[in-house]
């Protein structure tokens, strides 16, 4: 499930209008990298949760007649194949979550489409382009754990000891290089209560459990219901598992990181590689 019902504030006055995860990242909307990176992973039904005004991301994934109709007749064969290939992604599923009641919240409002299979979150401010080269894919490493380990699994990155109060941080006990389990998962810590600096970054392969504590969970951090309050109540009877991914994870949920998320995506781009290479150090020389 991908939740997208946040009301993006960080991006005003550009959301005022417009549902944050519609806004572009290098030429497509964050909620198709989002979409396209669990396609990659074998997934091919998948819940989005929204909320009020974002009828946009039904737009986006539904078949467009009279867009199609004007590039077939315009010979704008590229365009038109890419047009087709967003809408034939998945089988996408939309629910809303009427009440912002946090993140935790937003995960359950999948609960009827997830049943009693394990599920994958991803959170669309995070994004995680196709891997290049020998780079491992995020998701289909994380499956992999949670298949041989029967345990959820949390993707999480190193991050500055001054941040830590921004993220979810695990106090991790490694078992391989990239895998450790998680001892404890405290949401927002004060730096110096903070166990680590491993931040969770979004991405979540969870046990049914998982679904049944959120039900239970009481709001915490903030007055909301956290979904790592119900991975630590999980965690207590059947464990869970932090992966470190070593490839390239791009925050996009802040202005100064979207920025550069951009640019560093673009540049992965064959097609777009170097000129904004000559671009930039025309603006460094500058």
């Amino acid at each position: 499930m991908i939740p997208a019902a946040g009301l993006g504030t960080r991006f005003l006055p550009a959301t005022k209008a417009l549902a944050k995860e519609m806004i572009p990242v290098v030429d497509r909307p964050g909620i198709q990298w989002a979409v396209e990176e669990c396609v990659r992973a074998g997934i091919t039904d998948i819940c989005i949760v929204s909320s009020r005004g974002k009828s946009a991301l039904e737009d986006h994934f539904d078949s467009a007649p009279e867009l199609e109709h004007a590039l077939e007749t315009k010979g704008k064969t590229a365009e038109l194949q890419e047009v087709r290939r967003i809408t034939d992604l998945a089988t996408i599923y939309f629910v809303r979550q009427t009440h912002p009641l946090g993140f935790g919240h937003a995960v359950l409002q999948a609960a009827e489409f997830t049943g009693e299979d394990p599920f994958v979150v991803a959170v669309p401010d995070e994004v995680v382009p196709e891997p290049l080269g020998d780079e491992a894919s995020l998701m289909g490493r994380m499956i992999e754990i949670y298949e041989g380990s029967s345990k959820s699994v949390v993707a999480v990155k190193e991050v500055p000891h001054e941040e830590v109060s921004s993220y979810g941080i695990v106090d991790p006990e490694f078992v391989a290089t990239d895998v450790a389990r998680i001892k404890s998962f405290v949401e927002k810590p004060a730096v110096d209560d903070a166990p680590s600096n491993l931040a969770s970054v979004g991405r979540y392969v969870l046990s049914p459990a998982v679904m049944q504590a959120l039900r239970d969970t009481e709001p915490g951090h903030g007055g909301e219901i956290q979904l790592t309050d119900a991975i630590m109540s999980v965690v207590a009877l059947e464990g869970a598992m932090a992966y470190v991914h070593p490839g390239p994870i791009f925050d996009v949920g802040r202005k100064l990181d979207f920025i550069k998320a951009t640019v560093q995506l673009a540049l992965r781009r064959d097609d777009l590689r170097a000129p904004l290479h000559e671009f930039l150090q025309g603006v460094v020389d500058g």
